[in-house]
């Protein structure tokens, strides 16, 4: 048995609670094992197209994963199992939850810069240096247009307001 895997006193219980197929088409991949796959993938956070082989097609557990989602599976699963905790006096309703996943903040968030935040902030200087040229001027931001630029206004004799002189 592997990490992510049920054992089989929990199999027992989810087993009993899966409806029951209408054995129709083609025989059903083994139920323990999407489940196994299910599990796997919510636990590592992994992308579906990475499930392990040995808990098959990873479509096939994408695909029942869906199904159970759309159809209430997991709805009346959870229910069940809530029942049966609080009559076994084993659910605290004032402390549970469902939802423990946690998001990686983003370096930004954490007070670094972003991707590439070097050569945005040298563009944003040489941006701000300019923004009192030419009310419609959208030339490149770039530190070599900039030194053109003004070599061409020196060599034509024009001022940054657009006057001669």
């Amino acid at each position: 048995m592997h990490r992510h895997e049920l054992t089989d006193k929990q199999w027992q219980v989810i087993d009993k609670l899966m409806p029951v197929s209408a054995g129709t088409g083609r025989p059903r991949s083994d139920l323990r094992t999407i489940w196994n796959g299910v599990f796997w993938v919510l636990r590592t956070g992994a992308p579906w197209r990475d499930l392990p082989e040995r808990y098959g097609s990873w479509q096939t557990v994408y695909h029942w994963f869906n199904q159970w989602s759309r159809d209430g599976t997991w709805d009346r699963l959870l229910q069940a199992l809530q029942i049966r905790l609080d009559a076994e006096g084993r659910i605290d309703w004032e402390l549970w939850c469902v939802d423990g996943s946690s998001i990686r903040a983003s370096r930004a968030a954490a007070g670094g810069g972003k991707k590439g935040a070097a050569k945005s902030l040298k563009t944003m200087l040489w941006a701000a240096r300019e923004a009192d040229s030419e009310a419609k001027c959208t030339w490149l931001l770039t530190a070599e247009a900039c030194r053109l630029r003004r070599k061409s206004l020196r060599d034509s004799g024009t001022s940054r307001r657009g006057s001669k002189g």
